[in-house]
């Protein structure tokens, strides 16, 4: 990859600088920083999809401004961060969660701290986040969760020496299952690790920035039939309660999917969180690098390439204090029956709080910033 500039853009804000940090487990990590003026209490802030580093641009100074040095990256796969593989048969290997965790390890050791107050994580990103705090506890000393809830490392197989697991019994497959439905539907996650899905979204009939505005339009609070709820099992029925960018019309791609709910000019123009402008960083970034690097995140996930590794910390939990915040209109929350429940009774001993914001949907810390910005600092503040 080209060697790249730093990002420059007056959407970006006074007191954010935009540089990198080289030769970080095999990448040049473009990062955002603030608070950079006196060194002290880290902060990292990992970001999900299809989004950037910029997507804390509205928290970052608040932060800052409570005394801590802040710190956003652009992940491996995404934005300006060089030296990661988007070609759909390269290195899917390197995209493992517990090497993201390297990743962001080496970016705190590369500020000069050994230890980080909170890693932060939206989205995917709450994954890497969460993998942070449960591999290193004494250098990530606390986590936020947003919009993806953590359910545990997944268990090794348990009791089988005296009580085998019954065999030759055909495990349901969701995917068939969905197919199958009176309006026959597709999970994304699966769609997403799906070669054409790059093309579907790069070079969609509408634009990237067009296809980037429908995208955020329909997950986001301003889509007003987001009405999200628990869902009581991974069956077909039930995931099929979900909108389209979750679990998709069988024949439809996510281009048309999120164009199909595009927003008018008028709306557009209302949008006070998402600005044309700032919606041009975006689509910018993604015009250049496609969407491969963020896809291949999920084809790690459905395609099992770190399960057993993970399988590792089986039954261990996250016991930094955490928090999880999330949009009041997010699906995220519920997308896996369960989980949201499983994050607080068993998969995080010390959580202090699960955040619900009205007027949020899935992108909460860009569409309710200050609220955002202050449930973090009440955090911190309280350790």
């Amino acid at each position: 990859m080209t060697e790249l500039a730093p990002l420059e853009t007056r959407t970006l804000g006074s007191g954010i600088r935009s540089r990198f940090a080289r030769g970080i487990n095999g990448l040049d990590i473009h990062v955002l920083e603030a608070g950079f003026e006196t060194k002290g209490r880290p902060l990292v802030l990992l970001h999900g999809f299809p989004e950037l580093a910029y997507s804390w641009r509205k928290i970052m100074l608040p932060l800052a401004a409570a005394g801590f040095h802040v710190v956003a990256p652009d992940q491996r796969g995404y934005g300006r961060t060089t030296g990661w593989d988007a070609d759909y048969d390269g290195d899917l290997a390197s995209f493992r969660l517990l090497n993201a965790v390297r990743d962001a390890a080496g970016l705190v050791a590369a500020f000069g701290y050994r230890e980080a107050a909170l890693v932060a994580g939206h989205d995917f990103g709450a994954s890497v986040a969460a993998w942070c705090a449960l591999v290193r506890p004494d250098m990530f000393c606390s986590l936020a969760l947003m919009s993806a809830p953590f359910a545990g490392p997944p268990a090794l197989p348990f009791d089988t020496m005296d009580n085998p697991a019954p065999r030759n019994e055909p495990a349901t497959d969701i995917h068939q299952e969905l197919a199958k439905l009176a309006r026959p539907r597709k999970h994304y996650q699966w769609y997403y690790s799906t070669r054409p899905a790059n093309a579907d979204m790069h070079h969609c009939p509408q634009g990237v920035h067009a296809f980037l505005r429908g995208y955020f339009h329909y997950k986001s609070a301003d889509w007003l039939d987001n009405k999200p709820h628990p869902l009581k099992s991974w069956t077909a029925s039930e995931l099929a309660q979900m909108p389209t960018y979750y679990i998709m019309d069988l024949d439809k791609n996510m281009a048309q999917t999120a164009a199909a709910e595009m927003p008018t000019a008028a709306r557009i123009a209302a949008c006070r969180w998402l600005s044309e402008d700032e919606l041009a960083v975006y689509s910018a970034e993604y015009r250049r690098n496609g969407f491969q690097g963020g896809l291949q995140w999920y084809r790690r996930g459905t395609g099992g390439i770190d399960s057993a590794e993970l399988q590792l910390f089986s039954g261990r939990t996250i016991d930094v204090p955490s928090i999880y915040i999330a949009g009041k209109s997010d699906w995220g929350t519920y997308q896996r029956p369960g989980n949201f429940e499983r994050m607080q009774q068993s998969a995080c001993s010390r959580m202090l709080g699960c955040h619900l914001i009205d007027g949020a949907g899935h992108w909460v810390q860009q569409e309710q910033p200050e609220r955002v910005s202050r449930l973090l600092i009440d955090f911190l503040q309280r350790q």
